[in-house]
């Protein structure tokens, strides 16, 4: 019965092999995609355990008696935007811990760097980045040290002198502790269980779309196949050999694209590593497999199809006369809309009533999110059904009139094809709204702002007395590109006034900053902000920015006035210094100047290369949403051509009476595409309507914004997919002539 069943699926005619084709196909897509989310996550791991070096500073201390400690120092510095881990260490004997990628710990005026610093180093004038790393490169890190293959690290040797003057703390081993796992105050590292949540999200809304492809395409001329089974049970088939052969069809496809799926998966490895969605691209051998995975998918997705497809044909194996007892489904009811409209009143009954911790907020928005998709998908068919009635009662030609009665009279199938868009739709509408929000308001400053093409460089008090004017480097004045050179002093009024924790700020917390200047000096800057009227001296924040950093909507800003005289000010001690620019070039050489003539401070840096962490992987979550939506709607697309040929494929005998009747071929494709395209644009509608007001609700609640218009890019991809998906359709319409015509109605 096997080799029957082979032999029937391999040999029996064109439609056989188009149904395996297809079936293998949308297997394929599955398989790669659930293969590229599991070696992605793999990857995370990967990449966090790499990081684990890094945190040597939190390292317990050594079990071996005769480890040797060490000096160890890490921070972080910038060029460009871009981060720069430096290591700085310090042997104190022979048998000191050495860090993976090195052979031994770099000497005073000695180095390591990564490759990609290292060609940054060779390409960059000294002046703006080689001469704030002191010695000279005796070697490059190796790939177990980096987190990525584009890490900018440097491991810098000092005397012991140095790093303990420089705040260093000793240790006597390397930490290997992934950051993940980390309980001892890890600080480098990425947040293993937030990527893992968005990984899940984004495989879901991938994964959705490609489910129903498979569903639709299982289902390709699923009637003549049922009525093919049938006959088989009509005239000795037992319910046995009818599952049997059921299995091997679908087992022989689910096979097939099974392994497509890996060289799918293989093949694209190189591509999907070079995606920095954890901030950093991966190395290509970071996104492996376990072989629990490999197992897991080569013996699961057969035999998952294998489940369909016992499911698919269970009325067959009932009784043979179970496919010619068809009845009218039932019309779906009106009750199919109260999850959407539950979760729409959750996120909604929070505005105002923001839960006080984070798994509070977790659990009231996503549990609202994820209410609001439920309610999508199952008041899809009440929504067709909806539209396919007004399409019938206002339809003035045949073809609408036809294609509004068939999808009112069957909303589900028409709705079952179409309903991967709306998980896809969805989740890109909300991510897109809200990170377009977010940006707006608290992401990276544009790049010719003044929080952009400003560097400073804050002297705290805790962190020791204050420099004199002589010790600011005298030079910076002089750097071609900088514009202006600042010094803000400290506020007289060194305690700010208690804040209150209701959730509300007191004015006067709001109005107190740690340094101070004249209006003069405010006035002649012109750029920083401006004096409220009257006021001689104000009080501003260490960078001149202050609350823009959170408000980058406006370029303006008035400080508080200081009850300050204005020749106190140069009595008060150096508090920051500010340097403002006109190029990248001045930008980084005043910063080496600045690091230069401060080592023991904390590097200085701008407020967008302060805000672009969390800008950039805003960002980069709105490139794996854009990823969802430009794979999710071809896939959608062909799920609907699968559906459109298959629906072809069953009714061609009722087509071709209709056209031995006099109906116009025209007519015909005009109840097909219609068939096609109220479902799609009524799904595309009202799961981006619902994805914006979800993402609207959500900023009300959580941060007290308002929902901004996404760009037009948001729009393009919206319309191009649509098109896409339309065109693929219609690539199906040329078949109807072929199979509609008379000889169609005669053979049967």
């Amino acid at each position: 019965m096997i080799r029957f069943a082979i032999r029937l699926s391999l040999a029996g005619g064109r439609e056989a092999a188009t149904r395996l084709v297809v079936i293998a196909a949308a297997v394929a897509l599955g398989v790669g995609m659930l293969l590229t989310t599991l070696a992605g996550m793999n990857a995370v791991d990967a990449q966090n355990q790499r990081y684990a070096w890094l945190n040597t500073a939190v390292a317990p201390a050594s079990a071996d008696p005769s480890a040797e400690p060490m000096w160890w120092l890490v921070r972080e510095d910038y060029f460009h935007g871009r981060s720069i881990g430096r290591v700085e260490v310090a042997a104190t004997g022979p048998d000191a811990p050495v860090p993976p990628g090195i052979p031994e710990l770099p000497g005073p005026g000695q180095f390591y760097v990564s490759p990609a610093l290292g060609e940054l180093l060779r390409a960059t004038p000294a002046a703006e980045l080689g001469d704030r790393f002191p010695g000279r490169d005796v070697g490059t890190i190796g790939r177990e040290a980096l987190p990525s293959p584009d890490s900018l690290l440097i491991v810098i040797g000092r005397t012991p002198a140095d790093l303990e003057q420089l705040g260093a703390r000793k240790v006597t081993q390397i930490m290997t502790t992934s950051p993940s796992v980390c309980s001892r105050g890890c600080y480098v590292g990425i947040n293993h269980d937030g990527m893992a949540l968005v990984l899940s999200i984004v495989a879901a809304a991938l994964l959705f779309p490609v489910l129903i492809f498979i569903g639709t395409a299982t289902r390709l001329a699923a009637t003549r196949r049922e009525q093919r089974f049938a006959a088989m049970r009509l005239i000795g088939a037992t319910p046995r050999q009818i599952s049997l052969i059921s299995a091997v069809e679908s087992t022989l496809a689910a096979v097939a694209g099974t392994l497509a799926g890996f060289g799918l998966f293989l093949a694209a490895r190189p591509g999907i590593a070079a995606i920095p969605f954890t901030g950093e691209p991966f190395f290509t051998s970071d996104l492996s497999l376990t072989a629990v995975d490999v197992l897991a998918v080569a013996l699961g997705i057969p035999l998952g199809a294998v489940v369909a497809s016992w499911l698919a044909l269970r009325r067959v194996q009932i009784s043979p006369l179970g496919v010619a007892r068809r009845v009218t489904p039932k019309p779906p009811r009106a009750w199919r809309l109260i999850p959407l409209v539950a979760g729409l009143v959750e996120l909604a009954y929070f505005v105002g009533r923001r839960p006080h911790t984070t798994n509070g907020q977790l659990t009231a928005y996503l549990s609202g999110f994820l209410l609001i998709l439920v309610g999508l998908v199952l008041a899809g068919p009440w929504l067709t059904m909806a539209g396919a009635r007004v399409l019938a009662g206002r339809a003035s030609r045949p073809a609408a009139l036809i294609a509004g009665r068939r999808l009112a009279d069957n909303p589900r199938a028409g709705f079952r094809s179409v309903s991967g868009l709306i998980v896809a739709l969805f989740v890109t509408s909300v991510a897109t709204g809200i990170i377009t929000t977010y940006v707006a308001n608290r992401g990276e400053p544009r790049t010719d702002s003044v929080a952009a093409t400003s560097l400073s460089l804050s002297f705290p008090h805790e962190d020791g007395p204050a420099p004199t004017a002589d010790q600011i480097p005298a030079g910076l004045a002089t750097i071609p590109g900088v514009r202006s050179v600042t010094l803000v002093r400290a506020n007289p009024v060194d305690t700010p006034p208690p804040l209150k924790v209701n959730g509300t700020e007191s004015p006067a917390y709001r109005w107190w900053w740690p340094g101070v200047i004249t209006c003069a000096e405010l006035d002649r800057l012109a750029v920083f902000g401006s004096c409220p009227a009257g006021a001689r001296v104000v009080a501003v924040a260490d960078d001149l920015i202050g609350e823009r950093a959170w408000d980058l909507t406006n370029d303006s800003y008035v400080w508080a006035a200081a009850d300050l005289d204005p020749a106190q000010v140069e009595r008060q001690p150096i508090r920051s210094v500010v340097v403002n620019t006109t190029s990248r070039a001045a930008f980084e050489q005043a910063r080496t100047m600045l690091i230069n003539a401060f080592p023991a401070m904390r590097f200085p840096n701008s407020i967008a290369e302060w805000e672009s962490d969390s800008a950039r992987l805003m960002i980069q979550f709105q490139q794996l949403a854009n990823v969802i939506m430009l794979a999710s709607l071809p896939i959608a697309g062909c799920s609907l051509a699968v559906s459109v040929a298959g629906g072809l494929s069953d009714r061609k005998r009722p087509f071709s009476m209709l056209r031995l009747t006099g109906v116009q071929l025209r007519t015909l494709r005009g109840v097909v595409a219609l068939e096609t395209v109220v479902p799609l644009l009524l799904v595309a509608a009202v799961a981006i309507g619902m994805g914006f007001l979800a993402a609207h609700l959500f900023l009300r609640a959580q941060l007290g914004y308002t929902l901004l218009a996404p760009d037009g890019s948001f729009y393009l991809m919206v319309a191009g997919g649509l098109a896409v998906s339309l065109a693929i359709v219609a690539s199906t319409l040329p078949l109807l002539r072929r199979i509609t015509g008379p000889e169609t109605a005669r053979n049967e």
